[in-house]
């Protein structure tokens, strides 16, 4: 049985295989065309934090891919009401696979450890591999291939950076973060990446003007994460350098693209001149988050269309 709880989970031909079949499926719909790929199977969505993007995007695939979706929230009473292991046992027993969006990653670890039902991570502390494939799905579209691209995170190494520094080991992606001292990614991730992927390039700076000099693509992110709230003062007062600004801007490429996870703190992190300017992919970004995420659906489900359809 096949979880994605990081990214570590595949391998980079896998990753290319669910950008792939992304990008078919999306060209699909596009043309009006809706496969019933995943028809009576059902998916459930455990979420412990509030969402927009995760939630309604999971929720439309599974209908345009011809199944449904239940939506678990605190009354289920998750880690509350009976053991894990019986929670999750019985839950395998009526659906197809869950996506956990969770405060702590092992708390998706211990869904997955029961081996119930296929276990997406569709975001904890850790990491936010959904959001990493919608975003490498989008430079690919911009670019037409990822490989040999340069991408700049200005911000944090949280849960989303920390993705796209692997996705883009995984796809020869050059990724470097531009972050403030003390805000950098811990060491051990970094030599996790480093080990499976020792050509890699995965940089990390102080100055954001120099980081995004030769970028293809600018990524930011708020600065105050859920659960950071109490943190909150500091955090603007240590990035108050690292907004995405027309003057950052004008050290990037002109080609450069502008991605953000969304929600935004406009005018914090990130400027709307920028963000709602000609070389803004944010509202295209947050589509792919439904292509990438259908892709991964039928790749753990039906992995056998994806043989007979894109081989």
């Amino acid at each position: 049985m096949r979880h994605l709880l990081t990214l570590f989970d595949l391998t980079s031909d896998e990753l290319r295989t669910i950008l792939k079949t992304a990008s078919h499926l999306k060209s699909l719909l596009s043309r009006g065309e809706r496969p019933p790929i995943l028809a009576g199977q059902t998916l459930a969505l455990l979420f412990e934090k509030p969402s927009l993007r995760t939630r309604v995007s999971f929720q439309a695939g599974m209908v345009q891919l011809g199944g449904g979706s239940l939506f678990l929230g605190e009354d289920v009473g998750w880690g509350k009401r009976e053991s894990p292991a019986d929670f999750t046992k019985v839950l395998g027993q009526f659906v197809d696979a869950v996506a956990c969006r969770a405060k702590s990653h092992e708390r998706v670890e211990l869904l997955a450890s029961f081996n119930a039902m296929p276990v997406i991570n569709s975001l904890t502390d850790l990491s936010h591999p959904c959001q990493a494939m919608a975003d490498l799905l989008t430079i690919q579209e911009a670019f037409g291939d990822v490989q040999g691209k340069h991408l700049v995170f200005v911000g944090d190494g949280n849960n989303v950076s920390r993705s796209l520094a692997l996705a883009s080991a995984m796809l020869g992606v050059r990724f470097t973060l531009a972050c403030p001292e003390g805000y950098e990614f811990d060491q051990p991730w970094l030599d996790r990446i480093a080990a499976r992927y020792p050509n890699s390039i995965v940089d990390q700076m102080t100055d954001p003007h120099e980081a995004v000099r030769t970028a293809d693509a600018i990524y930011t992110d708020v600065w105050t994460s859920m659960g950071q709230e109490a943190e909150s003062i500091t955090r603007r007062k240590a990035f108050a350098n690292y907004q995405v600004n027309s003057k950052l801007m004008q050290s990037a490429p002109k080609t450069a693209r502008v991605l953000h996870c969304l929600p935004a703190v406009r005018g914090e992190e990130i400027t709307d001149d920028v963000i709602d300017g000609l070389q803004s992919d944010v509202i295209c970004q947050a589509g792919n988050r439904m292509h990438a995420q259908k892709a991964l659906l039928v790749f753990l489900l039906r992995p056998q269309w994806i043989q007979a359809n894109l081989s």
